[in-house]
């Protein structure tokens, strides 16, 4: 009797294990770009960045080459950003809404930081 309660038990146990092993899928679908008038920020949640925070090497013939999951530019892109428009590092202001028309002036760039289309630093000396 005992060793039939012991082989009851390791079977179930067994089973539990069996069952529960199966392979284990995660997708995460995040759509298309956001639509801004100046580009996104390339990091979460990908709100519109402001005027200026992109330097004009982001730009072609006008058009933001993306940024985070969306970029479409070069292989090791490096580009100028302005961190005093980055919310990550203090900036507060206003942020222009999805879907926003640029304004006929653009701000001057003012930006003297490198960042990949990740939002990484770029290394020393560029």
């Amino acid at each position: 009797m005992r060793t039939s309660i012991l082989f009851g038990l390791l079977t179930f146990g067994c089973s539990l294990l069996t069952i529960s092993c199966g392979p284990a899928h995660v997708g995460v679908a995040i759509g298309g770009p956001p639509v801004c008038p100046y580009g996104y920020y390339e990091a979460p949640p990908y709100n519109c960045a402001p005027d200026g925070y992109y330097g004009p090497e982001w730009f072609s013939g006008g058009v933001f080459i993306g940024a985070g999951p969306w970029y479409h530019g070069p292989d090791h892109f490096y580009g100028h950003v302005d961190h005093a428009l980055d919310y990550r590092k203090g900036y507060r202001g206003p942020l222009p809404a999805r879907g926003e028309a640029p304004r006929p002036n653009r701000a001057a760039f003012r930006g003297t930081a490198m960042h990949d289309p990740r939002g990484h630093e770029g290394p020393g000396g560029r």
